[in-house]
């Protein structure tokens, strides 16, 4: 299938490809049984920044192909309920949100860059409780910060984004403190790289992987 005729089946089927409606052969695991990294302990070289910005498998893509970026991890991220897994955030139960969980070098990369690349490659700060053809609040744009220097850095930054009026449209992006990251299931970790064929990915999240090497050459990393 040529890509043209791809992305028409994406404008076709509309919301049936929205991100999650995969099915896999592996169940959803209790989260009792999956890592709960809300606590990971920061370093000078290592830190952590999750985002929130819609459907993860783009999200998590943009931020592993950024020079000084380690490891990042699909998740569940800003609800009120103690547990979390697809079936439930989903159906809106839990309220938690699609969310990403980054592990940077900050001599590598700051904050400050993932924040430009979250802001201006990631996703649309401007669109409330949906990305694309996701809708619900669990596709919200959300940054969970985890100490005070990362939620000053953040307001300051999306001051400076509404000062310089850069979209139409206010920005829309929740800036909450991080309690847990609940890990997504197995089959959503590094999505995009494993189904390159997926005309959802192709339509929504290649893109935004031509717009980080466009925008920010020097960051981007090719894995």
């Amino acid at each position: 299938m040529n890509l043209y005729v791809q992305l028409l089946s994406v404008v076709i089927l509309g919301n049936c490809l929205a991100c999650g409606t995969v099915e896999s052969s592996n169940p959803a695991v209790p989260v009792q049984e999956r890592a709960s990294t809300e606590s990971l302990p920061a370093s000078k070289d290592r830190q952590i920044a999750v985002f929130a910005g819609g459907c993860f498998w783009g999200v998590e893509a943009v931020f592993e192909s950024i020079k000084g970026v380690s490891d990042v991890k699909s998740g569940y991220s800003g609800g009120t309920a103690k547990t979390a897994n697809y079936d439930e955030v989903s159906d809106g139960t839990t309220a938690h949100a699609e969310a990403v969980q980054i592990t940077f070098d900050p001599a590598v990369v700051s904050y400050e860059q993932l924040l430009e690349v979250f802001f201006k490659v990631a996703h649309d700060p401007t669109e409330l409780n949906r990305q694309g053809p996701d809708t619900g609040p669990q596709y919200r744009s959300a940054i969970f910060f985890t100490n005070d220097e990362q939620k000053r850095l953040t307001q300051n930054y999306i001051e400076k984004l509404g000062a310089a009026k850069t979209y139409p449209k206010p920005i829309v992006t929740q800036v909450v403190a991080l309690e847990k990251f609940y890990d997504a299931e197995a089959y959503h970790q590094d999505y995009l790289p494993q189904n390159l064929d997926s005309p959802y990915i192709i339509a929504h999240d290649l893109p935004k992987l031509e717009n980080l090497k466009k925008q920010f050459p020097a960051l981007y990393v090719k894995k």
